[in-house]
Order: C-alpha cells, then sequence, then structure tokens
C-alpha cells in the first residue's frame, strides 16, 4: 500500500471513528433523555394527584397523562413503558406525582402501585344512602355499589349482619385505605375494625346489659339522636335500659323522625306517632332493628357506662339548653312534658 493510500485509510478510519463517538454519545444522550430528565413540569404545582381507574388500558393512561398536562413528552414516556414492559401491567390507584419526577422514576411508581392511601372520614351520618354518598366521594366505588354489598345477604351472612343493621359496622373515624379499595372490600375492612374496636372489656360490659354488640350501636345511635350532651349521656342510656329490662317501650322522638324520614321536626305529634314502623319505638317493643344514625366511640363507651338509676321517663327542659328533666313516676313526666309544650307554645313552634 503506498503512503497515499495509507493516508487516505487512516483519514477514513479516523472519520468512522469520529462518527461512531458522536453516534455513541447522541445514543447516550437520548437513552439520558428518556431515562432522566424531567419529564413532569407541573409549572407553579408541586405535585398532583394522579387516578387510574380500575380497569384502565394503558392508551387511557397515556391520554390522560397528556391532556392533564402531567408530562411534557409523550413518546420518551411511551417508549420506556414500552421497554419496562408497563403497557401490560397497569396497576389502579390514587398516585402522588411531584414537579420534575423523570420517566424512570414516574414509570417504577406506577408499575410497582405505590400509591397513595387516601383518609377516609365519614361522620354526622343517619342512613346509608347518606353514608354511601359520603365515601364514594372519596373512593372509586360509587354509591350505588356500596348500597348494593350492603344488602349482600351472603357477605353479609358471613359477618353474622342483615340489611338493617349493617351500617352499624362503621363507626366514625378517620380509616387509612386505597382509592381503588372495591365496596366488598371495603366492607371487609369496616367490619375488620368493628371488630378490633370491641375489645374484651367493651364486649363484657354489653354482656352484662344483656345487649349484643351491634345492639349496642343501634342503642347508642338512638342516645346520640336524643341528645347532644356527652354529660348526659350515660343518664339517657341508662333510662333506655331500665324501658327494655321493665319490658316497655322505649318511646324515642328520634326513633319516629327517622321513621317518617323528616329531621327536621321540632315537635312530635299524635299523628306522628301512629306512623307504623318498625323503627318507631312508639308502635314496636324493644330496639328497631338497625342503627338511626352512626354514633361515634364516645357514645358508644358513654352507652356501655351508663348511669344506674330509676328513671324511665324524660323530656327536653323548657329551656331549650338541651338537656333533660327526668322522672321516675308518669306524673312527674307530665309536669315535666307540660312545662316544654308551654315554652314550644310560647315560641309559637308547630
Amino acid at each position: 500500500m503506498s503512503k497515499k493510500s495509507k493516508s487516505n485509510f487512516f483519514k477514513i478510519l479516523a472519520l468512522i471513528g469520529i462518527l461512531f463517538f458522536f453516534a455513541s454519545a447522541f445514543t447516550v444522550y437520548k437513552a439520558y433523555k428518556i431515562l432522566y430528565k424531567a419529564n413532569v413540569v407541573l409549572n407553579d404545582k408541586k405535585s398532583v394527584y394522579f387516578y387510574i381507574n380500575t380497569g384502565s388500558h394503558y392508551a387511557e393512561v397515556l391520554e390522560k397523562l397528556s391532556s392533564e398536562k402531567i408530562i411534557s413528552d409523550p413518546k420518551t414516556f411511551e417508549w420506556l413503558s414500552d421497554y419496562k414492559n408497563y403497557k401490560s401491567n397497569i396497576k389502579p390507584g390514587k398516585y402522588l406525582i411531584t414537579n420534575g419526577m423523570n420517566n424512570n422514576e414516574l414509570i417504577n411508581m406506577l408499575l410497582s402501585g405505590r400509591q397513595e392511601p387516601v383518609k377516609l372520614v365519614f361522620n354526622n351520618v343517619r342512613t346509608k344512602y347518606q353514608l354511601a354518598g359520603k365515601i364514594a366521594k372519596q373512593i372509586e366505588a360509587d354509591s350505588s355499589q356500596i348500597i348494593a354489598t350492603l344488602k349482600d345477604t351472603v357477605l353479609l351472612t358471613k359477618f353474622n349482619l342483615t340489611k338493617e343493621n349493617a351500617i352499624g359496622i362503621f363507626i366514625p373515624n378517620t380509616y387509612e385505605i386505597y382509592w381503588n379499595t372495591s365496596a366488598y372490600q371495603l366492607i371487609e375492612r369496616m367490619y375488620k375494625e368493628y371488630r378490633q374496636f370491641w375489645t374484651t372489656s367493651r364486649e363484657e360490659k354489653a354482656e352484662k346489659m344483656k345487649l349484643s354488640p351491634i345492639h349496642v350501636i343501634i342503642l347508642a345511635s338512638i342516645v346520640q339522636e336524643e341528645t347532644r350532651k356527652y354529660d348526659e349521656m350515660s343518664k339517657v342510656a341508662g333510662l333506655y335500659l331500665n324501658r327494655i329490662h321493665q319490658g316497655m317501650k322505649l318511646e324515642a322522638d328520634p326513633t319516629v323522625k327517622f321513621a317518617i324520614g323528616d329531621f327536621t321536626l321540632k315537635r312530635i305529634l299524635n299523628k306522628h306517632l301512629e306512623f307504623y314502623s318498625p323503627y318507631n319505638t312508639y308502635k314496636i317493643k324493644g330496639l328497631p332493628p338497625g342503627p338511626i344514625s352512626l354514633p361515634d366511640s364516645r357514645v358508644i363507651d358513654r352507652v356501655l357506662n351508663y348511669d344506674k338509676h330509676d328513671f324511665i321517663y324524660m323530656c327536653a327542659k323548657e329551656d331549650f339548653s338541651g338537656y333533660h328533666n327526668f322522672a321516675k313516676t308518669y306524673s312527674e313526666h307530665i309536669v315535666n312534658a307540660r312545662k316544654y309544650q308551654n315554652a314550644l307554645n310560647r315560641l309559637k313552634i308547630k
């Protein structure tokens, strides 16, 4: 080979080397961009919650990430999704996506199903429909699914519950659950929490009262609706227990409101008392078939630690303080009732 040929050969070799270097550098840069360059650009937000519904497909997830302007480069996200096999491993849930995340971080989180728990809260609930509505605003399951599960006799039989009293296992509190928890899983979780609430000490107290745990919940629901004064609840509970053990009807006004479905009633009239319902304790003996509200743990404990006394009658105080006048005899009760009725008449409350 001549000197000139050798010179051209080395020039070509050098050129190939340079081209290879730049091609390699470009490939490395492209790989770096795909893996580590920030692809989540949220502008003025530090983070956002991203929801993936149960049964979603990859195309839906990608479209949602793009339409909600969470990722700036869908193509690099899609390339890495394909490489990591995320496209066939979609996991539903509520995910916390932070500004500046790269594709690798984002896909690893979604691929692992590392979602943020929901702090489930429900209180001030009277009916299963109110309960279902409040919960449905916080998790994926809708209210109709929750209601259907609360009526699922196969599931309820498993827990020794009925369609009427099943709502009683929902003790107001703050619970951490996943957003994509199904209605069925929700009931199972609430029953587990309910059983944990019923410690040996609480069960022994209920047994001494000759009531099952769910019956204590039902009684507590009436007490909670009868008085909002925590320092009076044990006294009210003792009165109702006296009536139960003496074979008397409870004649609790809140059960009438629940039976009629009108919680705004200020005055219970004879026509209301005559409304027949298994929840109207003026018509039936004993406790109604289910709770008329969801009592919180403090109310339940006040019922379990009820006051022992001889009162069997009570009437709201005429000063509208929220407290009650208690009586041992019907004649004493009539005196208290007239005081309250006269106070209502003076204020023209019908």
